[in-house]
């Protein structure tokens, strides 16, 4: 079975937001890429008060201090296509008054035909915590409460819900979406997976390798047998790449880094572990939106050329 292709986005500050985003988006959809992906980094500290990922002494990456507002990325794509997937790669779910963030998602849904996808994820950054006004230490409390409202926003009326931060008394809210959104984790943790089994519908790895991701698949599907879980687990994997026209050598090459040919080995390996998607974030590799755009159409057509 072929495994689903989808693209990020572009967000970062080498592209022209309202012009590239629907250019990018429409492009892909006509590629064939079946969905469109964001994701969020609100924030740059400097100086840096932590390392990348939480990481002592990793730096940040330069192109993150720009960053797009993901759902008004995703706005901007949606009204620009008509078949792909909506998705998010992940939200982070403190940053977010979760009573908001449940209604914009429904709205964007609505408009959208069904076609959002929300995956969430708790961050790992303190300076975004901050600005948030949310504890990092309460971070997995706010990502349960925020799935809690979602379902709630989005289901019957009335919604009635009393949690930590949200209190809805009894109300009629809409729009609601036009079809259950499904909502995705980016679950790395023992507690994170459990949260994942027992009250979402996907994950969201990242591509670090394929017997690592193949690993990590193995003991979400043991916890979910385990737990009694019998609906599916849809697998996105995010694969942040970057392309080098001349490649890179040597056996310590990191995933998804080199040319075009070395992108598409790495991503044939990770499909072959039974993934139903790949988002391929090329945006960081490209100087403008044309050199994305080919850039991506290259790496689709050699992907399936290889039966990815």
């Amino acid at each position: 079975m072929t495994t689903r292709l989808g693209l990020g986005l572009p967000q970062m500050r080498q592209y022209d937001l309202g012009k590239d985003v629907p250019d990018v988006a429409r492009a892909a959809e006509r590629t064939g890429y079946e969905s469109l992906w964001v994701f969020e980094r609100a924030l740059f500290p400097e100086p840096a008060t932590q390392g990348l990922y939480g990481i002592e002494g990793l730096p940040w990456p330069d192109e993150y201090r720009s960053v797009a507002e993901p759902l008004v990325t995703l706005a901007l794509a949606a009204a620009a296509t008509e078949r792909a997937e909506l998705g998010s790669s992940v939200l982070v779910a403190p940053l977010h008054v979760p009573f908001q963030l449940a209604r914009t998602l429904a709205t964007l849904d609505a408009a959208s035909g069904g076609r959002v996808v929300a995956g969430f994820g708790t961050g790992w950054s303190h300076d975004e915590y901050a600005a948030s006004g949310r504890p990092f230490a309460e971070r997995g409390r706010a990502l349960d409460e925020l799935i809690e409202v979602c379902r709630a926003v989005w289901g019957p009326d009335p919604v009635v819900y009393e949690g930590d931060v949200t209190r809805i008394a009894s109300a009629v809210v809409g729009p609601k979406p036009a079809r259950p959104i499904p909502i995705l984790l980016a679950a790395g943790s023992g507690r994170a997976r459990r949260r994942l089994v027992d009250h979402a519908d996907g994950w969201l790895p990242n591509g670090i390798g394929a017997e690592t991701v193949a690993g990590q698949l193995r003991r979400l599907q043991d916890l979910a047998a385990e737990r009694g879980r019998t609906e599916p687990i849809r697998t996105v994997l995010r694969v942040n790449a970057r392309y080098r026209a001349s490649g890179r050598g040597g056996a310590d090459r990191r995933p998804f880094h080199g040319s075009v040919d070395q992108i598409v080995e790495d991503l044939a390996a990770h499909a072959g572990i039974g993934l139903d998607e790949i988002l391929i974030d090329l945006q960081g590799s490209a100087r403008d939106a044309g050199e994305l755009k080919d850039l991506a159409a290259e790496v689709y057509e050699k992907a399936r050329a290889a039966g990815v």
